[in-house]
């Protein structure tokens, strides 16, 4: 599968990026480049590699979702443009 200059040109446009003629020839020769290596990846025999989610062993670091205290509220309120009843009061949005 081929990559036209007219392609390049069509996904410039939806990106609203503006290329002069010599890279819209480079972006096409590139796009093609690696259109080509993933046709090569294609000719791999890969029946007898374990299928993996990530090529490296890792593992997610989660934390218990615990209540804590912050005991200086009133210096992050200090920061607020409007306070009520110890919160931040923002504007409503939705009618």
């Amino acid at each position: 599968m081929k990559i036209t200059r007219s392609e390049v040109e069509h996904v410039a446009l939806l990106a609203r990026l503006q290329f002069d003629e010599d890279q819209l020839e480079l972006f096409v020769n590139q796009l093609n480049a690696i259109l080509d290596y993933f046709d090569k990846l294609q000719d791999l025999d890969t029946r007898n590699c374990e299928p993996t989610s990530h090529v490296v062993a890792i593992q997610n670091a989660f934390r218990n979702d615990a209540e804590d205290s912050f005991s200086e509220k009133e210096l992050l309120l200090k920061n607020a443009p409007s306070e009520e009843q110890g919160c931040f009061k923002v504007p409503k949005i939705i009618e």
